[in-house]
């Protein structure tokens, strides 16, 4: 799983939390950095912080998508609704699962994160 949060505490929290569950996590504080650094194929999910400098969540998992058409996604965010609402409007139809609210438990995270992982591919 890769993790992309700009809030290294937030990032590092997960990564501790998922691993205990059982997840292999790479994490990064920098959208950009994880795009360059990221290799198709590698992952079956990004957990993706909605509202980053560079490029937010959604930019992101656009240009991930590009080169790697497998990988699923949940996005994370403690943003205000209408923020939310208006990155919904530009988004592919994603089932309300690809969404979570921060903050979160982590056994909650996980039953989220089963399953978007459970679901059959979304064609985005």
């Amino acid at each position: 799983m890769l993790v992309v949060d700009d809030e290294k505490d937030i990032a590092t929290v997960l990564e501790k939390g998922l691993e205990k569950q059982g997840f292999k996590v790479d994490w990064y504080t920098d959208s950009i950095k994880a795009l360059m650094d990221y290799r198709p194929g590698s992952y079956d999910l990004l957990l993706l912080d909605f509202k980053m400098p560079g490029l937010d969540g959604y930019e992101l998992y656009e240009r991930i998508r590009k080169i790697d058409r497998k990988v699923k996604v949940c996005f994370l965010s403690a943003a205000e609704s209408s923020y939310l609402k208006e990155y919904k409007r530009r988004m592919p139809p994603l089932d309300k699962k690809h969404f979570v609210k921060k903050p979160i438990a982590i056994k909650d995270l996980v039953n989220h994160i089963n399953s978007i992982l459970e679901m059959s591919d979304v064609a985005v």
